[in-house]
């Protein structure tokens, strides 16, 4: 059947079906037709059937309508499906795919065969040359009976669903497209500096979709509580039954008693407030740069007298009903009473429309690959019969023509000649198929004796010198590993140094990197360093520091993100540094070559034995701190952190709790960081140079005791 220009959009939710149809007019999103069906019962009551509620519900879209040709497309819950977004490393683009599968067996916890799943970069990616650098993939699943189950009735009224899509997925398209599309557009994305993120929470029958995005990232959590627990509230404690307490929760206002109504749903206000403020907490814990700028609400829900109000005066946020859209257009169904009335229920068709107009941002679809394939079948079947029809009319045709110059050909005419020809070429076949097999098995060897005899030793370089740099890093606060709470050592207490991101690149002559600038700023950090450690320059020192003409040769510049927070102002009595001091004096004595100080590294041999080495052997060399900061206060939040203790603030510098209750945990610490850049050079020393170094190094300390020790006992001899 043959599809228009225009699509659905269909919810099908606990208490009503939803539909809305759009078209791309002008470049602009119009609304044309929508739908509002609601069901005589709620789906999750034990006494509905739920199958056929909602067959009824589409056949009436179907009667209203004139059928449905257009494209559509569905959503599921939340709670119904999976939704992952995790960063892949560095890689080309059509390796991607690789990458996810891999890490869809590992998050998926069913096997995949049961499963359908789709994925995508999301937006802001940043790729270069066919490489993605600074990327984030979202991995959407859903079991598959799960899929079949939501598009069965659909099947049963013979409406073909092209998009099955996640509800808070929809959402995000709604959102990204109608409040977020200039940010988009320039597809700028700083991840150091993102842009403010909006919350939306979907208020569903009995469960609620909490989605917090910038535009460019998104997180999202199902929430067990829904409409239907203010009304089993009312229920409950106002002994009703449920068709009384759902038409009380409506018109709450008009009740004889508004205030025993709102006071009976009160604790669930408070569950719903607690929820969010939870979920959003969680979200602050992952994304400590991510700022919340609003919050926006959609589902009927919304329209609960108060909802709004207490959930702003609670949350602290400006709270937004989602009742109009800025970017749809469509006189006829915008000004629609009905549609007016139930406008914050149709954000997720919103959404769905513009996946199928091809206007979002997220373009995924669990729609089940085995029914996309009967579809393209199906849809060239006639193309396919006729193609046969032409064919098999042309080899009846060239059957006849064959068969007419046949009948003028003698067979014993040739018979000899082809008995000749056939045995010359079972001579060949056999003499070229012992050939292929000998020239295999000679590639074969020649691959093998290169692997055996070739460098194995590249395979380890880099896991060595990475272990060799992390072993560097000072942890003075682990204890056997682990990190101390904040009882056991206050955060400004730590004189760990924390590294955020490792860089490298590699220069074919390190004196592109050596500037005349940065070996000034090495020579101030060398005697910077020294001051610092008591270790006071001669003039032989001075003087070969302001003649070192930097590194030579190939190598590699290694660049570390860090930061630390022991930056507490008592800490300097007693010898103690802080600041950048602390960084010379932990981190530069860490890395500084001939450096008493100086971290070592214990590595295997390829015997099986292990040797240690220092960072100069193994081509670690100026260690530099680029920059000479000053520490600025920062936010931590605390995972202890109760929101229904009721603390309100901050907490100091020192550490310490809070002085308004004793009793409760602060949202945050605030402490001093600095942030700071490092690098260094590494120029690689091959494993086998470096174990025929200490092999000798070994040989001559032997030799040198063995002669020592014929020395004493010469004179031994000798003594009389």
């Amino acid at each position: 059947m043959a599809k228009s220009q225009s699509v659905w959009g269909i919810e099908i939710g606990q208490t009503a079906l939803k539909a809305l149809r759009c078209t791309m007019v002008d470049g602009e999103v119009m609304a044309d037709a929508f739908d509002f069906i609601e069901y005589p019962k709620i789906l999750s009551q034990p006494e509905a059937d739920a199958d056929e509620l909602v067959s009824d519900a589409i056949n009436q879209l179907l009667e209203r309508n004139d059928s449905i040709t257009d494209k559509v497309c569905v959503s599921v819950p939340g709670q119904s499906g999976l939704a992952k977004f995790f960063k892949p490393p560095p890689v080309e683009v059509k390796k991607v795919g690789d990458i996810v599968r891999y890490e869809a067996r590992q998050q998926i916890p069913f096997d995949l065969a049961d499963v359908v799943w789709d994925f995508q970069m999301m937006p802001g990616s940043m790729v270069e040359e066919g490489y993605a650098l600074e990327s984030e993939v979202g991995l959407f699943a859903m079991k598959r009976e799960q899929a079949y189950r939501q598009l069965a009735p659909f099947d049963r009224s013979d409406i073909e669903v092209d998009v099955v899509q996640l509800a808070p997925l929809s959402l995000y398209n709604m959102l990204a497209y109608d409040r977020m599309s200039d940010r988009l557009d320039a597809d700028l994305f700083d991840p150091d500096n993102p842009p403010a993120s909006s919350v939306v929470l979907s208020i569903g029958t009995d469960s609620s979709d909490l989605i917090i995005t910038n535009g460019f990232r998104i997180w999202q959590r199902s929430m067990p509580i829904g409409g239907n627990h203010f009304t089993r509230q009312l229920t409950k404690d106002l002994k009703l039954t449920f068709a009384k307490a759902e038409h009380l929760k409506r018109n709450a206002r008009e009740a004889v008693d508004p205030k025993l109504v709102f006071q009976t749903m009160r604790p669930v206000f408070n569950d719903l407030v607690t929820e969010v403020q939870r979920s959003i907490g969680f979200f602050r814990s992952l994304d400590k740069k991510a700022e919340i700028g609003e919050l926006l609400l959609t589902g009927n829900t919304v329209k609960m007298p108060g909802l709004a109000a207490y959930l702003e005066k609670n949350l602290g946020y400006d709270v937004q009903v989602l009742d109009r859209f800025n970017r749809l257009t469509g006189d006829d169904v915008m000004a629609n009473p009905a549609f007016r009335d139930n406008a914050p229920t149709f954000a997720v068709c919103y959404g769905l429309c513009l996946q199928g107009l091809g206007s979002s941002q997220m373009h995924t679809s669990l729609v089940p690959r085995e029914i996309l394939t009967e579809r393209m079948i199906r849809a060239k079947k006639p193309w396919t019969v006729a193609a046969l029809a032409m064919l098999l009319l042309g080899m009846s045709g060239h059957y006849a023509f064959t068969e007419r110059s046949w009948a003028t050909t003698h067979d014993d005419l040739w018979s000899n000649s082809v008995s000749a020809v056939t045995a010359m070429e079972g001579y060949k076949s056999d003499h070229q198929s012992k050939d292929d097999e000998l020239d295999a098995k000679l590639s074969y060897l020649n691959v093998m004796g290169k692997e055996v005899s070739g460098n194995a030793e590249r395979r380890l370089k880099w896991l060595e010198i990475i272990k060799t740099v992390n072993n560097a890093v000072p942890r003075k606060s682990f204890v056997d590993g682990k990190i101390p709470t904040r009882q056991e050592v206050p955060f400004d207490e730590r004189e760990d140094i924390h590294v955020t991101r490792f860089d490298t690149k590699y220069y074919d002559d390190l004196k592109d990197w050596w500037t005349e600038e940065l070996a000034q700023r090495y020579r101030e950090e060398f005697r910077n360093w020294a001051l610092l450690t008591n270790k006071e320059l001669d003039e032989e020192e001075e003087a070969a520091l302001l003649s070192d003409a930097g590194p030579e040769g190939a190598g590699w510049v290694f660049e570390l993100s860090c930061y630390h927070d022991y930056n507490k102002e008592s800490l300097t009595t007693g010898g103690g540094e802080i600041g950048s001091n602390h960084v010379r004096r932990v981190m530069t004595s860490s890395f500084l070559p001939d450096n008493p100080l100086s971290k070592t590294v214990e590595l295997p041999r390829s015997d099986g034995g292990k040797e240690i080495y220092t960072l100069a052997e193994m081509g670690i060399s100026y260690p530099l701190m680029l920059d000479d900061n000053d520490p600025k206060l920062v936010k931590i939040a605390n995972p202890d952190y109760d929101p229904a203790a009721g603390f309100d603030g901050d907490e100091g510098e020192t550490g310490g709790d809070g002085e308004d209750d004793k009793d409760s945990e602060p949202a945050f610490f605030q402490v001093p960081r600095l942030e700071f850049v490092f690098q260094m050079v590494w120029q690689e020393q091959p494993l086998a140079d470096r174990v025929a170094k200490k092999e000798a190094e070994r040989a001559a300390e032997k030799e040198r005791q063995a002669e020592e020790k014929k020395r004493a006992a010469d004179a031994a001899a000798a003594t009389p």
